[in-house]
């Protein structure tokens, strides 16, 4: 058994996890995986993720995660809790219920935000409900 094969989307340290997976153990996650840098540009994409959203890779990829990719996502429950956590220096992992409206009719999940301070990754994890 694999170790994505034992990680769950309420794991604890799971940031620190999924840095350290590569793209193919990434993509057998039971749950999607939007990793972006400090620039909000996407640097990690699982196919868990690019099936239900109906975007390939090559569209999400290296694009701004809320300008470009989700925009629905550009407020102050996702997009400002990571710019308070990295003008802060504070390590973030929240979980807050969500209903995603760009490109498909709307879909309630759940979202889980990730980022520690020194990490060159940010995650939002998305779980289908």
């Amino acid at each position: 058994m694999t170790e994505a094969n034992t990680l769950t989307f309420t794991q604890a340290a799971l940031g620190e996890r999924l840095d350290q997976l590569d793209q193919a153990a990434l993509d057998a996650l039971p749950f999607g995986v939007i990793g972006f840098d400090e620039s909000t540009r996407v640097r990690r994409y699982n196919a868990f993720e690019s099936r239900a959203a109906g975007l390939s890779p090559e569209r999400v990829l290296d694009q701004e995660l809320f300008t470009v990719v989700a925009p629905c996502m550009n407020n102050f429950l996702v997009a400002q809790r990571f710019e308070d956590a990295q003008d802060s220096g504070t390590a973030l992992d929240a979980t807050i219920d969500y209903v995603l409206t760009l490109r498909m009719r709307p879909t309630k999940v759940a979202l889980r935000l990730l980022c520690s301070p020194g990490s060159a990754m940010r995650y939002v994890l998305v779980q289908r409900l």
